[in-house]
């Protein structure tokens, strides 16, 4: 599954986050969407493709299930509790 979070505004535009729950997942529904690879940002398990207004609409409309921010970071953080239970 494809994720969401609201738009928030950062200085004077609008963005939001779109994850998913496999990360090869990500960047094919991230193609699909016209959005170039080097805009994805990794940084450990908070990997994600930041998304304007319109890009953010099409995902939706692609079928990316809209969330919450909060929700955002609880995925994100049992990505990380994951990874690290996979490491042990």
């Amino acid at each position: 599954m494809v994720y969401v979070d609201q738009l928030r505004k950062y200085g004077s535009r609008y963005w939001c986050h779109m994850t998913a729950d496999a990360e090869e997942e990500l960047h094919r529904f991230a193609r699909a969407l016209g959005i170039e690879r080097r805009w994805y940002q990794n940084k450990g398990y908070k990997w994600h493709y930041d998304l304007d207004p319109v890009r953010r609409e099409l995902a939706v409309r692609r079928g990316a299930q809209q969330i919450h921010t909060r929700a955002m970071v609880r995925l994100m953080q049992a990505r990380c509790r994951d990874t690290a239970a996979a490491s042990r």
